[in-house]
């Protein structure tokens, strides 16, 4: 019997693999985010929605934000991050099960709210509506995501272009350098929700095991749905030939962020 297809977005038995293995995101661009916001980072109440494992969450609650409040629908993704998190140095977290348009938290609960490789997976006015009542006034939402740059590394490009062997008309839901990401700041722009937009990128370097490089791939949830599963594996073992015998993969990845201020009703 074939196994059941996965749903888009179902990250379901992938949180293993994407707790071990996925990067984290620049701290240069945090760094830059936290200083468009009004007061320090001790002052600070910090909602992440849709925080899968809490790659991101633990970066901010290491900043030592005043309290850090994870958002995430999937339960085995929950479950890693809390486990993940327990451990962290900085501040506490608080796991909450939710989504992007019904996070279940109360108006006005926090200064910034963030969705860190999540916002694709939300609907673009049901996600602005919910972020905007979350944000005190002056707080700010933010969506990023941390795409490989492969155009630098041949060995990368080799391998991106194995998957336009399998599906020619394949589309890359979560890349963060297409689809939606293409309009988004004129988006934020027009939304009745939210001024201020802001754009930021940042430019990191991940050194990466052989192991863990193939295990970030296992994580991904859009190339499994559109793969299904016996192309999907047959990607997996062209990767795993491809680096046998690699100590290291240099993967450059580029987190690109924006941020935009809740805006407030006209006097």
């Amino acid at each position: 019997m074939k196994p059941a297809a996965r749903a888009a977005g179902d990250f379901t038995g992938l949180a293993a693999d994407y707790s071990r293995h996925r990067p984290d995101y620049c701290p240069a661009v945090l760094s830059a985010l936290l200083g468009l916001l009004e007061r320090p980072a001790a002052r600070l109440d910090v909602v992440d929605v849709g925080a899968g494992t809490g790659i991101w969450t633990r970066m901010l609650a290491a900043r030592g934000v005043r309290s850090a409040t994870a958002v995430e629908p999937n339960d085995d993704m929950r479950a890693h991050g809390m486990a993940d998190c327990a451990d962290a140095a900085g501040t506490a977290i608080a796991w909450v099960k939710g989504d992007g348009a019904r996070s279940g938290l109360p108006p006005q609960c926090c200064d910034w709210l963030t969705m860190a490789s999540s916002f694709h997976w939300v609907d673009f006015d049901a996600g602005t509506r919910e972020c905007h009542r979350l944000l005190r006034p002056g707080g700010r939402f933010t969506a990023l995501w941390n795409p490989r740059q492969i155009e630098l590394q041949p060995l990368l490009l080799e391998i991106e272009a194995q998957l336009a062997t399998l599906r020619p008309d394949l589309q890359r839901v979560s890349s963060g350098r297409s689809g939606m990401t293409a309009t988004l700041t004129e988006r934020l722009c027009a939304s009745p929700y939210f001024d201020d937009v802001v754009y930021l990128e940042g430019r990191h370097v991940v050194s990466m095991s052989a192991e863990r490089y193939l295990g970030a791939w296992r994580s991904v949830n859009d190339l499994r749905v559109q793969l299904g599963a016996e192309k999907f594996a047959a990607f997996l073992a062209f990767v795993e030939r491809r680096i046998a015998g690699l100590d290291r993969i240099e993967a450059s990845y580029l987190t690109r962020a924006w941020s935009a201020r809740r805006r407030e009703p006209a006097a």
